[in-house]
């Protein structure tokens, strides 16, 4: 026997029953699959937001206006269930009067008796809960998202188990896959060596003292690529101020430290430079001040003076000036054309074709001084450069060394090339003179500079030389040591 009549429950012994699921928000349904006929209760109008018998009650009606199409085949699987016990739960979406689609989870059970087939079923309105579910899941995507983008994963230390538990975005940063479990010590150990005791007291300082830290530390991954990450840690106290759990962020960094480093190392070369350009332009400025009045001096002495041998000792003086003033401003060109150089286009040149060219240059004041010069490009043959900067960088260099040769040795100069950590090196030693680098090492690059008793110093080829190395992103640095010898050590890229 049915429990339905119309639109409500009926019979004395159900009576009871039929008040309760008529006032219950629940839907309940019946279908007759032999005479095709449906009955709901009015709880099953209510959650749809009608009154009883407000839209035709029927399966074709619920089927085709009221059930979302992309949800007919979960229902009538659900429904049409063909296995042992009882059918799955299914969720579903039903147009409602006023709220539109509605997430519904339905239940259904087969039943036979001498009236027919019968399916009955029971709906209940999930909306709220599956949107909690959709926003939960959206932000656990947008979390995961997050990390993946900005490569940023979590992580904990239960302290009573010394257990550590990593987010897969750590893994992935670890260049760890599938289900490899790390103790604390493993994953400290992919550290780079020096970092390791700093991160290891950093964790037990959180743990003994609920000191937080965050650290940017150097990490060689499971595949050997070594790079910047940022570990961050903050202590978890119980009720009793004790640490009972450590948790952080672990962050590949490495894109935007490198980035820091590199333009911090640009900021210090051009602010090195602007020092370096400023002293220059204070030297010549005082230098070119200087000769303007030697040479006004002279000239009006000149104009007053009346004998010849006067007037010709006077122009001689007048001779030095000019020639002086004339080699300060072959200076200043120099530098100028430096920086208009840069711009050039760099070529593959040939260390031993520069080399080479510079030595016959030289020949006179090699054979002069009895120097002996060796050199050895094997390691690294050639490079994209400035070729007229690679001359003039050899020529100072060798010049330097020949000019400040040891006055109780035969002079001996060795020039190589070498490459590490991807750049490019070029060495000058020599068993010369030396400098007192306490003394005069802040000066060895200034500009008219000279640190010995050389009438042919004249302090400018180191400070054009630094130059030229620097302005195409290149450093120069000096050993020395005097009455041993000095080395030159200039990276070229």
């Amino acid at each position: 026997m049915s429990f339905f009549e119309g639109h409500n429950f009926f019979g004395e012994s159900t009576a009871h029953l039929a008040r309760l699921i008529n006032n219950i928000n629940t839907g309940i349904w019946e279908y007759n699959t032999t005479t095709k006929k449906a009955k709901w209760s009015d709880g099953f109008y209510a959650i749809l937001g009608y009154q009883p018998g407000e839209i035709e009650c029927s399966y074709h009606n619920f089927f085709e206006n009221i059930l979302y199409f992309h949800d007919k085949q979960i229902f009538l699987k659900a429904t049409h269930y063909a296995g042992t016990g009882p059918a799955p739960l299914a969720q579903i979406r039903l147009l409602t009067k006023n709220n539109g689609y509605q997430w519904f989870e339905s239940s259904a059970l087969k039943h036979d008796d001498d009236d027919g087939q019968f399916i009955h079923g029971v709906l209940n309105n999930i909306n709220k809960y599956k949107l909690a579910e959709f926003r939960a899941a959206e932000a656990d995507f947008m979390a995961a998202e997050t990390g993946r983008i900005a490569r940023l994963g979590g992580w904990e230390i239960d302290i009573s188990s010394m257990a550590l538990n990593m987010s897969r975005e750590i893994y992935n940063i670890y260049e760890l896959y599938g289900d490899i479990k790390l103790s604390v010590d493993e994953a400290i150990s992919f550290f780079e060596p020096a970092y390791r005791p700093v991160l290891t007291k950093a964790i037990d300082d959180a743990i003994k003292y609920c000191k937080p830290y965050d650290l940017e530390v150097l990490f060689k991954t499971a595949k050997n690529n070594v790079i910047w990450v940022r570990a961050k840690g903050i202590p978890i106290i119980n009720d009793y101020g004790s640490c009972v759990k450590v948790r952080g962020i672990f962050q590949d960094i490495d894109i935007i430290k490198r980035s820091g480093l590199s333009m911090q190392s640009s900021i210090n070369l051009l602010d090195d430079q602007n020092k370096r350009l400023q002293n220059f332009a204070y030297i010549v400025s005082h230098n070119l001040r200087s000769h303007a009045g030697n040479l006004k001096f002279m000239v009006n002495l000149f104009e007053e003076t009346k004998t010849e041998n006067d007037k010709e000792e006077i122009f001689s003086h007048i001779k030095t000036i000019s020639d002086s003033l004339s080699a300060t401003m072959g200076h200043l060109d120099e530098i100028v054309k430096i920086q208009s150089e840069i711009s050039k286009e760099r070529k593959s040149v040939a260390f031993e074709t520069i080399f080479n060219n510079v030595i016959a240059t030289l020949r006179a004041n090699i054979e002069a001084s009895d120097t002996q010069i060796s050199a050895d490009f094997s390691e690294v043959p050639e490079i994209s450069y400035i070729p007229a900067y690679l001359e003039s960088i050899f020529q100072n260099l060798l010049t330097n060394a020949i000019k400040y040769k040891h006055p109780n040795r035969e002079p001996v100069i060795n020039c190589y090339t070498h490459i590490h950590e991807k750049h490019v090196y070029l060495v000058f030693e020599d068993n010369g003179m030396g400098i007192d680098m306490k003394r005069f090492g802040d000066q060895l690059f200034g500009m008219y500079r000279t640190f010995h008793q050389n009438k042919d110093a004249k302090g400018i080829g180191l400070f054009i030389t630094r130059n030229q190395v620097e302005a195409l992103g290149g450093s120069i640095a000096v050993e020395s040591t005097v009455d041993v010898g000095t080395k030159f050590t200039v990276r070229l890229v």
